[in-house]
């Protein structure tokens, strides 16, 4: 395997395991002690973080650091479901609170 390959199957379960606990990435850089910048690089296999901050994304996504290197990732069709899951659910969210502020103003 590849340090690429190995880069991108990091990524990818990182991002996953990200969407499976709805954290945005600024959630968790800051549980894990790095940038959003350095966390997106991650993310899409341009950077591949030191033990430590392993150690530290593993613990915030709740894992064992050998989990983000498991498998080939996740698949686009199943990244896709979960990204419309988390949208579908906030948009709801945003849609009851524009509401109760609504029949605020009309009592």
């Amino acid at each position: 395997m590849e340090e690429q390959d190995l880069r991108k199957i990091l990524g990818k379960n990182i991002k996953f395991l990200r969407f499976r606990r709805q954290l945005s990435q600024l959630d968790l850089a800051e549980e894990a002690g790095i940038s959003v910048t350095f966390l997106s690089n991650i993310e899409r296999g341009n950077n591949f973080p030191q033990a430590k901050t392993l150690c530290n994304l593993a613990y915030a996504l709740k894992v064992e650091v050998w989990e983000l290197f498991k498998g080939e990732g996740v698949s686009n069709k199943e990244e896709i479901s979960i990204v419309d899951r988390i949208s579908n659910d906030f948009t709801k969210q945003v849609i009851n609170t524009i509401e109760t502020i609504r029949q605020q103003y009309k009592n």
